[in-house]
């Protein structure tokens, strides 16, 4: 009997603040090659790994090596603050059974072909990293069906679409490797913005790398046999149910809505739960995986629906000027006054177009208090973070210079990406069918 102890340091990635203590089940896992794992504690950040294998201490070094990289990425991902997979499974498995109207699952509800869908990753899976010559692997929130998927497909056609539970799980399976790409909503032409993924891509080191434009394409879908009279209750996310709204009142359907997380979610949980009283809004994608009929389509009340999503890398790309550019921003003024009006007209005076201006809080100084001596009591001014996005790319001298005078007005500054415009035209038709990739990054 040979062992081998290999010590790892779980490092911050990205935007995680410092190292963390570590958390999780403790104990001996055997895997599948032949290897004994015993995982141990030595301290707050660190982990000790003992391989004992049945075999001569050659190849039990060799086969340390070459299981290193996918032991750190498991290391790391074990380290964030989260609960066991087993709490995780448990507390999942619940959420099922009394979620929607009492109904309990059971296994003979659950069609047979959906078992074989992806599950969407979560902090606690234990992906290995992509192997050399493997298709490019993009993260997106949701699971199978989601509009996130058919904007993945339509950024990168020939990749592997990877479901995520949460927005940041998309970020950090970039971050470790898990993913090479990320594609995730950041706007909406009906909803406005997705604050959250602005606050996160602040919070992470990850670069914009490209946007991707998707006509939002609503259907109403139901289990075989239903008619739009049994209804009791219509279930999707809360942006597809304010976008929908005026459409389920002409077509009489007066009944509850309730807000799920995701829409092809919704979908996926009447099909599993059996519920022949409830419909769901979602696309026609939806529909097909989940073994649903679609009861009306179309039912968005703007057809000019489109969601903008934009592509995130581990590196950034080189920006050029051979085709249109845009770039993203995120400043902090800084004390002063017409700060704001002074940084927007370093693009003005270079004719710069500004494409979007987004205001968030500023976590870390939220307020700023001014103490004037000729005014009874203190002022407090909110304190904020700009996002701009600008067409220009950064290889252009208007760009640089533009943000070289920004720079003398800000506490802070950060290019998010400078990334080539979408520039396919939109097919409000379908929001499932796949287009040529607007970028190659």
């Amino acid at each position: 009997m040979q062992s081998v102890s290999v010590s790892l340091q779980a490092a911050s990635h990205g935007g995680l603040e410092g190292m963390r203590e570590f958390n999780f089940f403790m104990g001996t896992r055997v895997r599948k090659d032949g290897f004994r794992i015993k995982m141990r504690k030595r301290g707050a950040g660190s982990i000790e790994a003992v391989y004992t294998m049945r075999s001569g201490t050659e190849n039990l070094q060799q086969s340390s090596n070459a299981t290193s990289t996918q032991w750190q990425t498991s290391c790391a991902i074990l380290s964030s603050n989260v609960v066991s997979q087993q709490q995780e499974t448990e507390k999942s498995a619940d959420h099922g059974l009394v979620a929607v109207n009492g109904h309990a699952k059971s296994e003979s509800m659950i069609p047979r072909d959906l078992d074989n869908l992806p599950r969407p990753l979560s902090l606690i899976d234990l992906s290995p990293p992509p192997m050399h010559g493997s298709p490019l692997r993009v993260a997106y929130q949701g699971v199978p069906g989601a509009y996130s998927e058919a904007a993945a497909k339509k950024a990168y056609p020939n990749s592997e679409a990877i479901p995520c539970d949460q927005f940041e799980v998309a970020f950090q399976a970039v971050e470790l490797w898990i993913a090479d790409r990320a594609v995730l909503p950041v706007e909406n032409s009906l909803g406005g913005s997705i604050h959250r993924n602005y606050d996160l891509l602040l919070r992470h080191r990850l670069h914009i790398v490209g946007e991707v434009q998707l006509p939002v394409h609503h259907c109403l879908l139901a289990l075989p046999g239903v008619r739009k009279e049994y209804l009791n209750r219509v279930i999707s996310h809360p942006q597809a149910l304010s976008q929908c709204e005026l459409t389920l009142t002409k077509l009489g359907l007066n009944v509850a809505r309730e807000a799920f997380d995701d829409t092809a979610g919704a979908a996926e949980f009447i099909a599993l739960n059996n519920l022949r009283d409830t419909a769901a809004i979602a696309s026609s994608r939806a529909a097909e995986l989940y073994g649903m009929t679609v009861l009306a389509d179309g039912i968005q009340d703007d057809s000019n629906n489109v969601t903008r999503f934009v592509m995130l890398a581990r590196e950034p790309i080189i920006p050029r000027t051979d085709r249109p550019f845009k770039t993203s921003i995120v400043f902090a003024q800084d004390k002063g006054t017409s700060v704001l009006f002074k940084v927007l007209s370093a693009f003005a005076f270079r004719n710069i177009s500004l494409t979007k201006i987004e205001s968030r809080p500023h976590r870390n100084q939220p307020l700023r208090v001014v103490d004037d001596g000729n005014v009874i009591g203190t002022a407090k001014h909110f304190e904020y973070m700009f996002y701009v996005d600008f067409e220009a790319s950064m290889a252009d001298p208007r760009a640089q210079n533009a943000l070289s005078e920004v720079q003398e007005f800000t506490s802070f500054l950060r290019v998010l990406g400078s990334y080539p415009m979408d520039m396919t035209p939109l097919n409000n038709n379908s929001s499932s069918s796949s287009s040529s990739s607007p970028s190659s990054c």
